[in-house]
């Protein structure tokens, strides 16, 4: 009998160490599957928290873990009551009771489900032109980004095609406001998770020509320019009578200066919110097509990368000013409604005119949800978590969109849809849960 029960004595000892081993193995990592919430495309929608918690609900069962608030919409309102920047009370006629803490109700629901909530910003906009709204054309009129454009030079306000009314990013001035407003936020909501950066940037190469810019720039190369703005580069009329940019000699400087302003400013954005939070996520969105992004005076790549090798518009310095080692978390926006190079090639052999965002040619394997995500991950070179981007709206049945979150999960480490106000009209959440949950690109 003793013998006996020795025997199931060792037999239990190893039963449970064998279980024990098993149980502390760690389990397989879910990749992330973020969701944005636009300011104003949701604002009376989530004017509540029983809405807010019926559409969390609703994200957990689909199988998001992490929730994006947009909490700077390009008026340059604020969606909390802040102390440096106006409220944004009402917009298109819906009101929000200003005691409502809207984002307090989101950090507080989400942690709940497990959701990890993030606030976004949107930095370099002061205004919305189609309605003359913000603190541009208020109280800062002087912080509006001044474009040359075929007509000459001209306040932003004036453009009104263009409905974010953008300041400079390199007035001083400008980036204080920005990096008060930061630590602001990061300093009310001590339980947030992340905060991301949008609009980082230029309004687009036609800004900023003002006399600050200019005298910035003259500092930078150490010289006065002899000939403004047409050593940047000047408008001529071509044959057709449309209007052609003729790149000066200083063109390529002027772009590398305008990486370093930007650059500059995510250095400074990221030590603030790490003074007033060490462990917040510091977080970025841009779009995916970077051959073009010098237009809006951004380098998102890992200085790792030297853009020169490859495009001819970038200086051997250009490379200093990559900012991804600067992110905590990284996502691009691969905004093209075809999804595989092989869908471009297809097109190429038809001759289809594309029209996406950052489209310059339809041959260029970038233009697809994984060719852009390849070029994103060839230049920040591993140095950020990398997150692919889609936009709801350019997908025309449920099963191409899909198809186009397995091919972000395939290609970077998770997918960002943008926005929920998409998947609500469409009612496309059994797409957003298949897109998310299938099994064979987690990580």
């Amino acid at each position: 009998m003793n013998i006996k029960k020795c025997f199931l004595f060792l037999w239990l000892a190893t039963f449970i160490v064998a279980f024990s081993a098993c149980s502390t193995q760690p389990a397989e990592k879910k990749q992330k599957a973020l969701l944005w919430f636009d300011a104003t495309a949701n604002y009376a929608r989530f004017a509540s928290q029983d809405s807010i918690v019926f559409y969390l609900d609703k994200c957990v069962d689909a199988g998001v873990t992490d929730i994006i608030i947009d909490m700077r919409p390009i008026s340059g309102e604020t969606l909390y009551k802040s102390d440096i920047a106006p409220f944004m009370q009402e917009w298109m006629g819906a009101k929000r009771d200003p005691n409502f803490d809207f984002l307090g109700c989101f950090i507080e629901e989400g942690h709940k489900r497990q959701l990890k909530v993030h606030a976004s910003l949107n930095m370099f906009v002061g205004g919305h032109n189609f309605y003359d709204r913000g603190i541009v054309y208020t109280d800062h009129p002087q912080w509006q980004s001044i474009n040359y454009t075929p007509e000459g030079m001209k306040p932003i306000t004036e453009l009104k095609k263009q409905y974010s009314a953008m300041m400079n990013p390199a007035n001083p001035e400008v980036r204080e406001y920005l990096l008060s407003i930061l630590k602001e936020l990061v300093g009310k909501y001590p339980k947030l998770d992340g905060v991301i950066l949008d609009r980082g940037r230029f309004d687009g190469i036609q800004a900023d020509f003002s006399d600050l810019s200019k005298n910035l720039f003259e500092t930078y190369i150490g010289q006065k320019i002899n000939n403004f703005p047409s050593d940047i580069y000047e408008w001529k009329t071509d044959d057709k009578g449309q209007p052609e940019m003729i790149k000066g000699l200083l063109f390529k400087k002027w772009l590398e200066w305008r990486a370093s302003v930007i650059y500059s400013f995510y250095e400074q954005a990221r030590a603030a919110v790490k003074s007033v939070n060490p462990e917040i996520i510091f977080g970025n969105y841009t779009g995916a097509w970077y051959a073009s992004y010098y237009d809006v005076g951004v380098n998102w790549a890992s200085q790792k990368y030297d853009p020169s090798v490859d495009y001819d518009w970038a200086t051997p310095n250009y490379k200093k000013y990559g900012y991804a080692e600067l992110l905590d978390l990284f996502t691009v926006g691969c905004y093209f409604t075809e999804i595989s190079i092989e869908d471009v090639k297809r097109m190429n052999e038809k001759n289809i005119t594309r029209t996406e965002a950052g489209m310059r040619e339809t041959k260029d394997p970038e233009n697809s949800v994984e060719g852009s995500a390849e070029l994103a991950k060839k230049v920040t070179m591993g140095v950020t978590p990398l997150y692919g981007g889609l936009y709801v709206e350019q997908y025309p049945n449920e099963e191409q969109f899909i198809k186009a979150m397995e091919m972000c999960r395939k290609k970077t480490g998770g997918v960002m849809i943008f926005d929920i106000v998409h998947i609500i009209n469409r009612g496309w959440w059994d797409a957003l849960k298949a897109g998310i949950n299938n099994p064979s690109h987690d990580k």
